[in-house]
This record gives structure tokens, C-alpha cells and sequence, in this order.
């Protein structure tokens, strides 16, 4: 079938890569973008755009050099058999090819009909953060992974007195115990605060968090960083394979003819189980070889990417290689205070507290990888 119409969902990352990348590779069809918004750059709605206002403008996607025709609505549904979209407008549009990256929302833990609670995950979100910060002395953030540690570092730095809550030892799940502990020591010297307990959100507006134990804990600002959901809602009764995510193979294809998946709102298919990574190296990959897929090309990228990068109490953090990171590794540059280039196995290797570029730390890994295969 020849494509002459592709009609995209979510004009972020994912999407606006494989806006992208289809008129890279020749595509001159219609191209029809439905999103209410342009899109985002998230990664730095926690860094940047927390610490300034002036970097707000920096993360919205312009699409506009691509020729495409913007609906500004949200889809609403997916009639497979018709081919088509249908937008909270009214508006119905048809394809050719479809590609769903409507991304994600952040999970929150209030409860039914209680206020307050603060997320972040659009620049909405970071300006209101960013405000409140502005007016408070104290802050509790719930969740001790990479956002809730990229936000804590945020309003310690601030000069808030930061208390991050956690069920789990803060990033052990994915950095392992050797990184994580070095982290958190970082974190507790710039004055951020642990607590190992559940929480449930305290008061409506709330102002405090209740701990296992039954202690309360009170502050001026209380921030959930407990992960998020794909938006898939309006794929509901689509037919399409739903398990955490919209279901993808190696080629972003999903089980429905002709539609496609990519980003935050896709998972992978490996054998028995689904994989989903919601970082924006993966939302990248995917809208390329969803884009070659579409135009029956070659898919040239891996599905998933395993790179993450952030930032937290100062010092930057670069993985190339799979995570959960397991056990002790080995220091292949030392840059002192436990920071340097590091390697674990010949599967991933990690610049912590140095600047490396990202292709210099996959040749280190291809190297170390060559030698272990010799």
C-alpha cells in the first residue's frame, strides 16, 4: 500500500521525531499532527526550567518547517476498521498509517476529591513548582527515583529544607546500591532529608504526608515524583494490544494493520513479558524506526535505547548499558570522591561526576564488550 496520509498522536519527543524523520527520509504525503499542545522537551522541565522561568520557551517543539497540519485537540478514539481518529473537536481524520505517541501522565496518590497535590510532568506543572518553591521553606517530595531526585535538588538549592519519602532506598532499584549510595550521601550534604516509609498524602489542599508508622510530616510544598501512566484511555476499545502501555515488536509495529507506537506510551514485546522504558533516549529511537517502518524501510535503530542521563546535587550522571546497575564496579577512570568513569561487566559503563559525550561512552562499551567476547 502506498502511504499518502500519516496521521500522528502527540506531538513530543516521540512524535515530533517521527514528524521528523519522515520527511528526512522522502515522505511528501499529508502529514497530520493531533495534539492540543505543539509538544515538549520534558527532560528539562526538572532542571532548567525549575531554576528559570526564561528556559520555558526552550522545551515547546516547533513543527512548523515540516508541513504539517496541527489539529489542536486530543484524540479520542480509534476506529480501526474506518482507518480514522477522532479529536475532541469533532474532527475526524483518516489514515494511511498511524502512529500513537500520546506519552504519559504522572501518576498521583490522593485521594478522591483531595487538592493540592503537586505533580510535575508538563511546563504547566513547572511553573507552578517553580512558584511554589519561590514561596516556601520547606519542601516533601514523595518518591526517591530519578525525578523526585532531580526536584529535591531543585528546592534544596533553593534553601528549602527538603524531605524525600520513599518505601525503597532512594534510586537503588536502578542504579544499584554502589551509585545510589553515593548519591544520596551527595543529596544528604546539600541538605536533603531521607525517610524510609510509605506516605499518604495529609489535608485538602494537602500540606504533609502521613508515614507508615502514623508520624505526619509537614511542609509548605508536597510533591508526588511516584511515576506515570501511559495515555492510552482513548485506545480503550480500540482492539489494540493494551498491558502498561500500547504493545510494540522491534519494529514499533503494534497488532492492529498499518499503527504504530512509539515513546512513553509504548511498551515492548520480549518474549513473554512487555517492556516499557519512559526515558527520552527510548522515545527517540522509537519514533525513528516507526518512521522507517511506516515507509517500509529498513529499520536502522534499536527499539530500545539503553541510555538515561540526569543531573542530581550537582553532578552529572550518564548511563550507557541496561539498567538495574548490579554489584561493584570497576573504576576505569578515576576522577576522585568516588566520582569517574565506570564500568559494570562489559554491559554498561557510567560517567558519574564527569562530562562525557554519549558516543564516547558507547565506544568505551563496544571496547570493553570486544574484550570480553575475546
Amino acid at each position: 500500500m502506498t502511504v499518502r496520509t500519516v496521521v500522528v498522536v502527540g506531538g513530543s519527543t516521540a512524535g515530533a521525531t517521527v514528524l521528523r524523520d519522515l520527511r528526512a527520509r522522502g515522505y511528501e504525503g499529508r502529514l497530520t499532527l493531533v495534539d492540543p499542545e505543539r509538544g515538549t522537551n520534558r527532560p528539562p522541565l526538572s532542571k532548567a526550567v525549575l531554576a528559570d522561568a526564561g528556559h520555558e520557551a526552550t522545551v515547546r517543539m516547533d513543527h512548523s518547517s515540516l508541513d504539517v497540519e496541527h489539529v489542536q485537540a486530543s484524540a479520542t478514539r480509534l476506529d480501526h476498521e474506518a482507518r480514522t481518529v477522532i479529536a475532541s473537536d469533532g474532527s475526524e481524520h483518516r489514515f494511511d498509517a498511524l502512529v500513537v505517541a500520546t506519552g504519559s501522565r504522572a501518576r498521583r496518590i490522593a485521594e478522591a476529591g483531595q487538592t493540592g497535590e503537586i505533580v510535575l510532568r508538563t511546563v504547566e506543572d513547572a511553573r507552578h513548582l517553580r512558584e511554589r518553591i519561590a514561596d516556601a521553606s520547606s519542601a516533601i517530595v514523595v518518591g526517591g527515583g530519578f525525578l523526585g531526585l532531580e526536584v529535591a535538588t531543585a528546592a534544596a538549592k533553593a534553601g528549602l529544607a527538603v524531605t524525600v519519602v520513599d518505601v525503597d532506598p532512594p534510586l537503588q532499584r536502578l542504579l544499584g546500591e554502589h551509585l545510589a549510595a553515593s548519591i544520596c550521601e551527595r543529596a544528604a550534604a546539600l541538605g536533603i532529608a531521607f525517610r524510609r516509609s510509605g506516605a499518604a498524602l495529609v489535608g485538602g489542599p494537602v500540606r504533609g504526608v502521613r508515614l507508615d508508622d502514623g508520624e505526619e510530616i509537614m511542609a509548605d510544598a508536597v510533591v508526588s515524583c511516584v511515576g506515570d501512566e501511559p495515555a492510552t484511555d482513548w485506545l480503550r476499545d480500540s482492539g489494540l494490544e493494551l498491558e502498561q502501555g500500547v504493545v510494540i515488536d522491534d519494529h514499533a509495529r503494534t497488532n492492529l494493520a498499518d499503527v504504530y507506537a512509539a515513546g512513553d506510551a509504548a511498551v515492548v514485546r520480549v518474549g513473554d513479558t512487555v517492556v516499557r522504558g519512559p526515558f527520552w533516549a527510548n522515545a527517540v529511537t522509537q519514533g525513528r524506526v516507526a518512521a522507517a517502518s511506516v515507509l517500509g524501510l529498513p529499520v536502522d535503530a534499536p527499539v530500545v535505547d539503553h541510555y538515561f542521563w540526569t543531573e542530581i546535587a550537582g553532578l552529572p550522571l550518564k548511563v550507557v548499558g541496561p539498567l538495574p546497575l548490579e554489584g561493584e564496579p570497576r573504576v576505569l577512570e578515576d576522577a576522585g570522591e568516588g566520582t569517574g568513569l565506570l564500568a559494570w561487566g562489559s554491559s554498561a559503563v557510567v560517567a558519574y561526576g564527569i562530562r562525557r559525550s554519549v558516543p564516547r561512552l558507547r565506544a568505551v562499551l563496544r571496547e570493553l564488550s570486544e574484550r570480553g567476547a575475546g
